[in-house]
Formats: structure tokens, sequence, C-alpha cells
């Protein structure tokens, strides 16, 4: 199963966010983690070579599952898990565009209604507005069409 981190920045209320050219969504910087990677090493790593700049103390916000299956025959046909971190700031000035998409500062109301993957609102919307962990499972269709959210959470004492 593939590994997925990535990184969101929130900053003055507002945050960073990669407009990925294949469908014009809208997605927190990040990638594949490496074999021997950790997570974390992985959200900083894709984050630096996406963006040109270095979070500052990042944090675990969330992790998922993200399935994709047929629409009509429930087979699934791809699973991958997703990290979600979360920084406060960051050191440097962000590259405007990357082979990846271009980066772009949205304010964080701007998370209800750009273009993404209702998965991804889901959990930037966390990442931003909520103490705690998120949990969850998101089923998808081969076309990104959301079929079932499943969503825990834990508040951080």
């Amino acid at each position: 199963m593939q590994r997925i981190a990535n990184l969101l920045v929130l900053k003055e209320n507002n945050v960073l966010l990669l407009k990925k050219p294949r469908r014009g969504w809208y997605v927190a910087p990040g990638g594949k983690v490496d074999p021997g990677e950790s997570i974390y090493e992985a959200a900083i790593r894709e984050f630096q070579e996406e963006t040109g700049t270095n979070p500052i103390a990042p944090h675990l916000k969330g992790t998922y599952t993200m399935v994709i299956q047929e629409e009509d025959t429930k087979k699934v046909v791809d699973e991958w898990m997703l990290f979600t971190l979360l920084a406060h700031d960051l050191e440097g000035v962000p590259y405007e565009e990357t082979v990846e998409g271009i980066l772009e500062w949205h304010p964080v109301e701007s998370l209800h209604t750009l273009p993404m993957a209702e998965g991804d609102r889901t959990n930037l919307l966390f990442a931003v507005s909520q103490k705690g962990m998120q949990y969850g499972t998101f089923t998808y269709t081969e076309q990104f069409k959301l079929l079932k959210e499943e969503i825990q959470q834990s508040e951080e004492r």
C-alpha cells in the first residue's frame, strides 16, 4: 500500500496550497513516502521540493485510508494511506510555479469552496480548525466522486 504525506502551512489565517494542473484541484504540498523514510521526513522533504521553503515545527493532524473502487461492482482498484501534517509558519519565499503546479496562498475560509477532492476538504479543514487528531477512510469512484466518508477523531488533553 502506497503512503502519501502532505503538509499544510497555516499562517496569518491563510493556507499555502498547490493547484494541480491535471484537474485544477487544490492540494496541500506532499507526495510519496520513500522506503525507509518516516512520514514526518517525507512530508518535510516533499514540502521543501514543491515549495522551495522549510516548514517550521510541523505536527501530525490526520491519518487516512483512501480507497478507489469501481462504482458498479464496488471492487477496490487502488488504496493508499495519507498522512496530513500542519505547520504554522515557514522559512523562505515559496515558488510561484513548479512542475507539480501553481502555489497560492488562500484564506482559510476558501477551503470550503476551492475545487478539491472532498476527502482533502475534510482533512484540511480539520487540520486548520480543530485540536487533536483525525482518522478516516474515504471511498471514491475512479473519477474521484466521494462515495463514503468515515471519520473519527481524538482530542488533545
